[in-house]
């Protein structure tokens, strides 16, 4: 039974995912849109609500182009991991506390693993390979180009994530991450206790999902469109996928970490059964999640992109010792209090 349970949290966990990530696209062209002072998408259903659909059907009949003296083993290979770390990296992640249904008590996280961090960790760390062997696989300069800069953008980067990290798990102590979600019960979210921790990883979010202004891998004006110029059809839409994907993940692990998870203060003195507490907790966790994607997306059609040496400046002279500095203090105040 406990199998059934976690083939059922997974289907229905990625039903629902690959659904929002559809709609965070036409939340992205909306929010844009009224940004710029124009429209956007309003035909395909009311309000264009039913646009992702046609977007959707109009890349599955589009024809797969591959070039010529490509590798075609990598090339088809590589946005299937982009696609695929983007997703199973919410398998550890803590959408809610726990919900009785049919008299089963069901964890609302797929995976509860003691090293739910490193896991994550490990899975971004993965990432950077879909984009650099899409790059080399393409045979095409502006492909490659791309590829690099996105190695080493992503390793750069990686390096401030999990050091802007490490002061939220001195203060949980734990790994995993419904442990962190519980330490920070009430108002003792994470945000107030490591700001400056909050703050790089946030930075470090947008650099590591490929977002402006940190989109330099892609960069339109001068690589055309970086390391997925030469896809086409539904390669190219798993790319696309995969980068709102990541952009939700991201969202939702930085209310995990920082922004106290499925937490709702106060929640338990409305006097509510267990059911619906629950059900306000998964709510309270998307809201804050759908409102940290608009934030990424809002950031996106508001400063323009960096230089490539302002980029690694920021990460390497900037963000790396901030993060080290925080670590410090955060061992320091832990030892004295």
């Amino acid at each position: 039974m406990e199998i059934l349970i976690t083939v059922i949290k997974i289907v229905a966990v990625m039903g629902i995912m690959l659904g929002i990530v559809a709609y965070v696209v036409l939340l992205e062209r909306r929010l844009s849109a009224a940004i710029q002072n124009r429209i956007g998408p309003n035909r395909v259903g009311w309000q264009g609500l039913l646009q992702p659909i046609a977007d959707v059907m109009k890349l599955v009949f589009k024809e797969d182009i591959v070039p010529t003296k490509a590798n075609r083993f990598i090339h088809d290979l590589a946005p299937i991991i982009s696609i695929s770390v983007a997703m199973t990296t919410f398998a550890v992640i803590p959408f809610g506390d726990r919900i009785d249904l049919f008299g089963y008590d069901i964890k609302l996280q797929i995976a509860n693993v003691n090293i739910g961090i490193l896991y994550i960790l490990a899975l971004t760390s993965l990432g950077v390979y879909g984009l650099t062997l899409s790059g080399w696989s393409s045979n095409s300069k502006y492909p490659l180009l791309g590829g690099i800069r996105s190695s080493a953008q992503m390793i750069s980067y990686e390096l401030s994530m999990g050091l802007s990290i490490i002061g939220v798990i001195m203060i949980a102590g734990s790994l995993q991450l419904d442990k962190i979600v519980e330490v920070q019960a009430a108002w003792r979210w994470n945000i107030v206790l490591q700001p400056i921790g909050f703050i790089t990883f946030v930075v470090a979010a947008f650099a590591e999902t490929n977002r402006l202004p940190f989109d330099l891998p892609e960069a339109e004006p001068e690589l055309v469109a970086g390391y997925h110029t030469e896809y086409s059809g539904m390669k190219f839409a798993m790319f696309y996928l995969a980068e709102y994907a990541n952009t939700f993940v991201s969202s939702a692990l930085i209310t995990t970490l920082f922004l106290g998870g499925w937490q709702v203060p106060f929640v338990h003195s409305l006097g509510l059964s267990d059911f619906w507490i629950s059900i306000i907790q998964v709510l309270g966790f998307l809201t804050k999640t759908i409102i940290l994607v608009a934030f990424f997306i809002v950031i996106r059609w508001t400063i323009p992109r960096f230089r490539y040496d302002q980029l690694m400046n920021l990460g390497w002279k900037f963000m790396l010792p901030i993060a080290i500095l925080n670590l410090l203090v955060t061992g320091l105040v832990i030892l004295l209090i």
